[in-house]
């Protein structure tokens, strides 16, 4: 199955990093990658979320619909997202690495008839966007204190 990934070491405890990640109303203030359409409603498994990306700064944002399918508090959050022909995954998972530092993963797995037409054309810019969002994530946990 094909799969993108990004991970980073935070220096920051793992509730924090939790609070940030999954406080979506707040994602404007440090994430460019993921942008949320209905940031009042909270994550809850189970829901759909409404959410554009942007792989690049300069891009067009991309609107999807996934639905939660895990909230694992401080450990895991997980949407699938559904298109004719293909299936995407978000995994954000967090690892406690230490007293106050937080590895934190993020990952994208496709399968389907039309994951071979489309990812050669996201995997590069996708991969910079979830690079950049790890990134951003570190500077304002970090810078959050």
């Amino acid at each position: 199955m094909p799969s993108l990934y990004a991970e980073i070491e935070i220096n920051a405890p793992k509730s924090r990093v939790w609070q940030v990640l999954v406080g979506k109303e707040h994602w404007l203030k440090w994430n460019t990658f993921l942008y949320d359409r209905d940031a009042n409603k909270p994550l809850a498994q189970g829901r759909i979320v409404h959410l554009s990306l942007r792989r690049l700064h300069e891009e067009t944002e991309t609107e999807f619909e996934p639905r939660i399918t895990l909230l694992q508090p401080e450990v895991c959050l997980r949407w699938n997202y559904s298109a004719p022909g293909l299936r995407s995954e978000h995994v954000f998972e967090l690892q406690e690495v230490g007293k106050s530092r937080t590895q934190y993963l993020h990952q994208e797995h496709f399968s389907g008839f039309a994951t071979a037409l489309f990812l050669p054309f996201l995997r590069q810019d996708e991969q910079q966007g979830m690079r950049r969002m790890a990134r951003e994530l570190k500077q304002y946990v970090e810078g959050y204190r």
